[in-house]
């Protein structure tokens, strides 16, 4: 009897395997507990660590080059300098003339930004399990940045 049984576990697991081999991945999700180092739970069964994730570019930080065609904001205006002292123990003020300090820049061209999209603690993200589950893509965060 113990050997049908054990016949019937075997035959049990390996059906469940040839199930598992013909996803390529299986959809979870995960929350990031730290991100140095980089430690995902996912669904709260178990923590994945930096060598079994393979982060997509969606979920790190990283230059890219854009083409611009800005013109900036001025954030000046009318502007003078006001200076108080002593000279030969007479008190002095001195006021330069105002200047309208206020322009404009004007930028066009390739320009490299930093786009800042890396996990942080708490972000819930969508995870790929490859296929005999040993290393997981963290595709994406789910919803948007806090």
């Amino acid at each position: 009897m113990a050997d049908a049984n054990e016949l019937v576990e075997t035959l049990k697991k390996a059906a469940i395997e040839a199930m598992e081999a013909k996803k390529p991945v299986n959809v979870c999700f995960g929350k990031v507990v730290t991100t140095a180092p980089l430690k995902i739970n996912v669904e709260q069964k178990m923590d994945l660590g930096e060598k079994q994730l393979i982060l997509a570019r969606s979920v790190t930080d990283y230059d890219m080059m854009v083409t611009v065609d800005w013109l900036t904001e001025s954030s000046l205006d009318i502007h003078n300098h006001t200076v108080t002292g002593t000279w030969g123990g007479d008190a002095i003020e001195l006021t330069s003339d105002a200047e309208n300090l206020a322009h404009i820049h004007k930028m066009t061209g390739k320009k490299k930004i930093i786009m800042h999209n890396g996990l942080a603690a708490g972000d819930e993200v969508i995870l790929l399990r490859q296929q005999e589950g040993q290393k997981y893509i963290v595709l994406d965060r789910i919803g948007g940045r806090r």
